[in-house]
């Protein structure tokens, strides 16, 4: 007496009879031969499930539409809510009721092709991520983690921290006055691509003042004049850059640029420095640097929740999509920080962190993504649901 079991291979249906020792031949059943029959439905407990490997295909219950290939879902988490008995001529199957977390594709799959629990977290955009522990610089997640690639204004977080450090020192202070009268420094003021910040004739700019244009505003001019303000010169102050970059022991982290622009438009500013087009700097190595200044200057994250701030009569907008009133806010993240970055070359980039409740900070990096707030918002979700946070 053989017993038989319908199974979908591809996207079509396939009779399977099995002997007592597992053993079974297929035959291919045309979907017409015969129409899909429920046996028995019964509501069960809500469980995660991902699909077990490239066949199987999500129907509607009459088996008439195919709604969704479970090879078009390889990271996707399906939440069974129902499981059936369906037969189709001889033949009966099991199948579990399934929707994805936003239940925008939603149907019934045979039992056989999921796997229980959910899918392993995936950025489906980001070319390279991390997510970091601020509390013990601890990986929680990666990806491409320790491959360098241009990391457009995210470079200024280096840019920052050496600021900050010469302010705390005795050689400087937020009161003193910055050089801005460069041809260069001007001229990139007033071409909006590159500059942001225009630098007026008659006003004496102060750290303080170039520090909040830099940081929230993300302006290159503002940017370039505080790097030259900390070393002398725009070339000393790269130099600097890489030094700090080699004391933290950072493998993959080399900058050409102040500011994050690529040579490519420095060139024609007097500021390009350097062989390579663009500051390369790797996931988890932006990660560290952020954390360095977010450990030793913790005022940045106070400062990363402005906003907006006119400085000198211009506005100076954060462009931290993830702060309270802005599209991708979420009150649960608790955002406060910390820099955004685009170029052509570089595509958007975030580097983010948030706390939690307990004081558990985290930080986050996504690089050359195309929905970096969406993604980074997914990313510190994931992070903070961790064990390795949950100690």
């Amino acid at each position: 007496m053989q017993s038989w079991q319908l199974k979908l291979v591809g996207y079509g249906a396939v009779l399977v009879a099995g002997g007592g020792f597992g053993l079974g031949l297929g035959r291919p059943l045309p979907a017409q031969a015969a129409a899909y029959r429920t046996v028995a439905t019964q509501k069960i407990a809500k469980h995660a499930y991902h699909r077990k490997g490239q066949h199987g295909a999500v129907y509607n219950r009459a088996h008439t539409k195919r709604v969704a290939s479970l090879r078009a879902y390889p990271h996707t988490t399906w939440y069974a809510t129902q499981k059936a008995t369906l037969r189709h001529g001889h033949a009966k199957g099991v199948y579990l009721y399934v929707a994805n977390a936003s239940r925008s594709v939603k149907g019934w799959v045979w039992h056989g092709y999921l796997k229980r629990g959910k899918a392993a977290f995936h950025l489906k955009y980001a070319k390279g991520a991390v997510a970091l522990d601020a509390n013990t610089g601890k990986v929680v997640w990666a990806k491409n983690a320790n491959h360098a690639r241009p990391i457009a204004s995210t470079s200024k977080i280096m840019t920052l921290y050496l600021t900050l450090k010469k302010v705390h020192s005795k050689s400087g202070s937020w009161h003193s006055i910055v050089k801005t009268n460069s041809r260069g420094l001007i001229a990139m003021g007033k071409n909006s691509s590159v500059g942001g910040f225009r630098f007026k004739a008659h006003h004496k700019y102060t750290v303080k003042e170039l520090y909040y244009a830099a940081y929230l505003d993300s302006s290159n001019n503002a940017a370039i004049a505080l790097g030259k303000w900390v070393a002398g010169s725009n070339a000393k102050f790269i130099r600097q850059m890489n030094a700090q970059a080699r004391a933290w022991h950072l493998g993959h982290a080399k900058y050409v640029s102040a500011s994050g622009l690529e040579n490519s438009d420095l060139r024609r500013y007097g500021y390009a420095y350097g062989t390579a087009n663009a500051n390369e700097v790797s996931p988890k190595d932006l990660a560290i640097v952020a954390r360095h200044l977010i450990t030793k200057y913790p005022r940045v994250v106070v400062d990363g929740k402005i906003g907006a701030k006119t400085v000198n009569g211009q506005l100076c907008y954060n462009y931290n999509n993830l702060l309270p009133g802005r599209k991708y806010y979420r009150a649960s993240l608790n955002v406060d920080g910390l820099k955004t970055g685009y170029t052509p070359l570089a595509g958007y980039c975030f580097v983010g962190t948030a706390v939690r409740h307990d004081k558990h900070r985290v930080i986050t990096v996504v690089l050359h993504d195309e929905n970096e707030f969406t993604e980074t918002r997914s990313l510190m979700t994931h992070a903070f649901a961790a064990k390795e946070m949950n100690y």
